[in-house]
């Protein structure tokens, strides 16, 4: 039976009996139907292997897609089983075959070849129903319908199959469909049709076939997920323009009432959050928000007097400048995770590359450049959600203008009374907020410092220096003979020995070390330096200590590496030492080694001769940059030596690791082949802070061990080894408010090298404590050329002439002075070898204890 509805639209409906022809043919495609299902289920069995859960499933899902075609087109206008049903009606059957496979894979591996194969069929299949509905004259809205919902089943049943490996977010992509079917029943305006669109059929297009691809397991995981991501964006895409279109068509004035309070609502909630975020991860807490920002307020108050296109302009640019200032605090966060600062607005966009680069060695390029294009993406899409909310509030407050006075009102009372009274919910969030403001002033003001400090950085670096006039005959005299190699340990601060849940593992290991070396003759001791820097760029530490200026900024480098200043790398050339640099990081010539460090030879990772793999940033294990360096530059009869080694296993993000062989096995490196398989990978430490700061300790262990076993295998009675760190680690380790402080130790054989610096006062062994000496790194320079090196003649010297100096920010550390009366003052600056410092020292006996690291007779005084 069917409905006809007559020409005069005012008659009632007539009820005809169908064309029994038509219900044959319909009775005949129920009959076939499920036994089609029986038959492909057990030739799916027979192939592949179908437990009782997936005859079940697919009989379910084989009878009920066959009785539902079966009854709409018995209850259309059209009864009868038209040529692209019989196409529906077989894909609806592999479908079946589909759903018995994905219910099976909840008790056992499921057949992905199988699973693949009648999937793709399905899929190819739906663009022949269509065809075939057009060239027989036979397309229905009915058949696009079932067409459509048999598409979305499959999408359902392949989103479950890959979400078993990729994450359960992969089911917003099967769920879409049903999600708004479900809300058409609570909204009826949302179940309206919707009317045809090519882009629709692409995008649903594009879910099937990116997810068999992916269920297939062709692609790698990474690859896979990039592209269900991309499909799931589409998907969002496209089902957001049909509720647009069905929100503008068919919403009634209560609902469209209630949107537009959820967007006023909306824009007020991301205008409060984008004036009130903090700067730094760890400042975020509810208390952050409970303020009233005064950048809201005065907005508000200029949309009030401003007519409508003057208001609209000062909007947008207040948007605009919102945006650039929540930018902006999203590269304080990053600066304050990795180095302990603010972003600077006019020196820091050169640390991004470098940054980039850490990111590509741990993840990968492919991964990076889509991370790349994400963070693009979302910065725009970032920019305009902000300023579209700052042009809807300006506008609902001018549009309500009574109420927004009150508001208005209101409000800067509280906030006037608030900050009269000083009034914070949590230390340092002020109720009566002006944030946003501070951080434009202060931005502002670090951009004025920046564009002056070249200038007085530049001064210092042409300013005299005592230490480059030493003559030849009487440079560094005390280490005549000897091999002297300074080792920078990667991220190896005061954190990796001194008060951490993983400092206990790695004092064991140098106390362990400290007494290997002494039973084999070797002497340590050690102290602390401040650093320039803080998680990250470790040339500026490298540069602090060759050059005795204070570098703690990528535009300080470029104006020393401009200068020609005198460096230890200098002065050991200059007093006859073959000079050597090994950075296994580096993959081209390092410039600067030769126009501005003068080095004899310069080591990179590909001339090493490494043929093992790399760890993540770290291109080659510390052990093969120690035994390379030993086999290409210590053989016998040598001419002394001086270096500079980089040692980057314990570099960011210390996942996988390597671990020790016998020093006669290390060969070309190819016997590290197995280890990084064999190690936790980058990705999967770093689900878990404690994960993390446990490998970065262990990553430290390697490190201190390479080093020291070396030290014993090569026993070379003229070896003096300088090690120290470079910078603490990264925030995850070391956490908010930690110092710049890191460990410096050296070794030696020889009682004449520790004779000559027993006026600095260092500790016995690796590990310092916390009362060791500290100096900042710039002084370490000035420290080591005058003790080692033959002192002039004594003459008489007038009142002490002081070089200008850099005006230098000083780091957050516990760096110390003496004051008169022998008590710790302020940080030290490098006037600490003036001859009026040796004045009050020899009138106080008893100065404090660092005092002796200043050298009461400087031999090179500035």
């Amino acid at each position: 039976m069917r409905t006809v509805r007559p020409a005069d639209e005012g008659a009632p409906p007539t009820n005809l009996l169908a064309d029994k022809g038509a219900l044959r043919t319909i009775r005949l495609a129920t009959i076939l139907g499920l036994l089609a299902t029986a038959a492909l289920l057990g030739v799916v069995s027979a192939v592949a292997g179908l437990g009782v859960a997936g005859w079940i499933a697919g009989l379910a899902t084989g009878s009920a897609g066959t009785a539902l075609l079966a009854t709409a087109r018995m209850r259309s206008d059209q009864p009868a089983i038209l040529p692209a049903d019989w196409v529906t009606l077989t894909r609806t059957l592999l479908i079946a075959g589909v759903a018995g496979l994905v219910a099976d894979s909840f008790g056992r591996p499921a057949s992905i070849t199988a699973l693949v194969t009648l999937s793709s069929v399905a899929l190819a299949l739906d663009a022949v129903d269509g065809q075939v509905a057009r060239r027989t004259g036979t397309a229905t809205p009915l058949g696009a319908r079932i067409d459509g919902e048999v598409d979305a089943f499959l999408i359902l049943l392949l989103s479950i199959v890959v979400s078993q490996d990729y994450g359960s977010w992969v089911l917003l992509i099967g769920a879409a469909r049903y999600a708004l079917l479900l809300a058409g029943w609570l909204i009826p305006w949302l179940a309206a049709p919707l009317p045809p669109r090519f882009w629709r059929k692409v995008v649903a297009a594009v879910q099937g076939i990116v997810l068999t691809v992916a269920a297939s397991g062709v692609p790698s995981r990474r690859v896979g997920m990039i592209a269900v991501a991309a499909a799931l964006l589409l998907l969002a895409e496209s089902f957001g323009r049909d509720v647009i279109w069905l929100y503008r068509t068919g919403a009634g004035p209560r609902t469209r009432r209630a949107a537009r309070i959820a967007a006023i609502g909306l824009a007020l909630v991301i205008l409060w959050f984008d004036l009130l975020v903090p700067d730094r991860a760890w400042q975020f807490s509810l208390a952050a928000f409970v303020r009233i920002p005064v950048e809201a307020l005065a907005l508000v108050a200029v949309a009030l007097v401003l007519p409508p296109w003057p208001r609209r302009i000062v909007a947008t640019i207040a948007g605009i400048l919102f945006s650039l200032l929540t930018l902006d605090k999203i590269l304080n966060m990053v600066m304050y995770e990795e180095v302990d600062r603010a972003f600077n607005p006019l020196n820091d966009w050169s640390s991004i590359r470098p940054a980039v680069g850490v990111v590509r060695d741990a993840i990968g390029t492919t991964l990076t450049n889509v991370a790349l294009v994400a963070i693009w993406i979302g910065i725009a899409l970032l920019a305009g959600v902000i300023t579209a909310a700052t042009i809807h509030v300006t506008a609902v407050a001018a549009r309500h203008r009574r109420g927004t006075v009150r508001g208005l009102a209101a409000l800067t009372a509280i906030w006037g009374l608030a900050a009269g009274l000083s009034l914070q919910l949590t230390p340092g969030s002020p109720v009566a907020s002006t944030s946003t403001t501070g951080l434009a002033v202060s931005q502002v003001q670090a951009y004025q410092a920046a564009l002056s400090d070249p200038r007085r950085f530049r001064q210092a670096t042409r300013s005299p220096d005592p230490e480059a006039n030493i003559p030849a005959s009487d440079l560094l005299t005390g280490l005549r003979g000897k091999d002297v190699i300074i080792v920078f340990v990667e991220s190896y601060g005061q954190v990796a020995v001194r008060g951490t849940s993983f400092s206990p593992g790695v004092d064991a290991v140098l106390r362990q070390r400290t007494g290997l070396l002494a039973r084999a003759g070797w002497s340590t001791q050690s102290a602390w330096l401040t650093s320039p820097t803080f998680g990250g760029i470790s040339w500026l530490a490298h540069s602090t200590l060759q050059s005795g200026l204070w570098v703690n900024s990528n535009q300080r480098y470029g104006e020393l590496l401009d200068s020609s200043r005198f460096t230890l790398s200098d002065a050991f050339g200059k007093a006859g030492w073959h000079t050597v640099a090994d950075d296994p990081s580096d993959t081209t010539t390092w410039k600067p080694g030769t126009y501005f460090y003068h080095y004899d030879q310069l080591y990179n990772r590909h001339d090493v001769g490494y043929r093992g793999p790399t760890f993540s940033y770290s291109s080659m294990p510390d052990q093969y940059t120690l035994a390379a360096f030993q086999r290409n530059e210590l053989t016998p009869g040598h001419k002394p030596v001086m270096a500079e080694i980089d040692l980057t296993s314990s570099h960011i993000p210390w996942a996988p690791l390597p671990t020790m062989v016998a020093w006669n096995k290390v060969g070309n490196g190819s016997i590290f082949d197995p280890q990084p398989a064999e190690s936790e990978s980058a990705a999967t430490v770093w689900r878990n802070g404690s994960t993390v700061r446990q490998f970065y300790g262990q990553s430290i262990q390697y490190s201190m061990t390479a080093l020291t076993s070396w030290v014993t295998e090569l026993n070379d009675p003229n070896l003096v080894l300088i090690l120290l760190g470079d910078h603490q680690p990264h925030t995850a380790v070391s956490g908010p408010g930690a110092t710049h402080d890191v460990p410096i130790s050296i070794v030696t054989r020889a009682p004449s090298v520790l004779r000559q610096m027993s006026s600095w006062h260092w500790q016995n062994g690796l590990l310092p404590n916390l009362g060791a000496p500290l100096e900042r790194m710039d002084a370490f320079r000035n420290q080591f050329l005058n003790t080692f090196s033959t002192p002039p003649p004594r003459r008489h010297r007038p009142g002490p002439q002081v070089a200008s100096q850099a005006s230098d920010p000083q780091p957050a550390s516990r760096s110390r002075t003496c004051a008169h009366d022998g008590t710790e003052t302020g940080p030290v600056s490098h006037g600490r070898w003036l001859v009026s410092l040796t004045r009050w020292t020899a009138a106080n006996p008893r100065p404090c204890h660092w005092i002796s690291l200043m050298q009461a007779e400087p031999r090179y005084s500035r």
